[in-house]
């Protein structure tokens, strides 16, 4: 992964009740980081519906989380969380995160997650609705679609 591949950016800053008594930032934390960058992500790409994000019914399921910890990061540090969606399949997406400290520029992690739309009655995944890949074809335009 390259930074330059990546259409979306925000800030998080290392807070106090996120470190440990070395004042390293907890391993925890950094999926609490990409899932910041996901909700920002998804509004970037007008993907919140006009009601607000449950107001559509549509239920998104995180079901997977896959993190390499290159380095460490410490309270008060700036950091800029990267994220991509990288593919969509029928009924489930791709996110690809990077986060590297803004001061020294180095990674200090990256990772993976998958998403899976789920049906609200039966709890099953089921296909994603054409407009939501369309929103994202257009905010992402390196997506891959994958046939299942």
């Amino acid at each position: 992964m390259k930074i330059k591949d990546f259409t979306h950016k925000t800030t998080v800053k290392v807070r106090f009740h996120e470190v440990d008594m070395l004042g390293v930032c907890n391993n925890a934390v950094y999926i609490n980081y990409f899932e910041t960058a996901r909700l920002e992500y998804i509004k970037a790409a007008g993907l919140i519906p006009e009601g607000g994000i449950f107001s559509d019914g549509n239920l998104f399921f995180m079901v997977r989380n896959e993190i390499n910890y290159l380095g460490h990061s410490y309270f008060d540090d700036e950091l800029d969380v990267y994220s991509k969606i990288s593919y969509i399949k029928n009924s489930s997406f791709g996110y690809d995160h990077i986060i590297v400290n803004k001061k020294s520029e180095k990674i200090v992690v990256d990772g993976k997650g998958v998403v899976v739309f789920v049906d609200p009655k039966t709890r099953k995944s089921t296909p994603l609705k054409n407009e939501f890949i369309e929103k994202i074809k257009k905010f992402e335009p390196g997506v891959r679609l994958i046939n299942e």
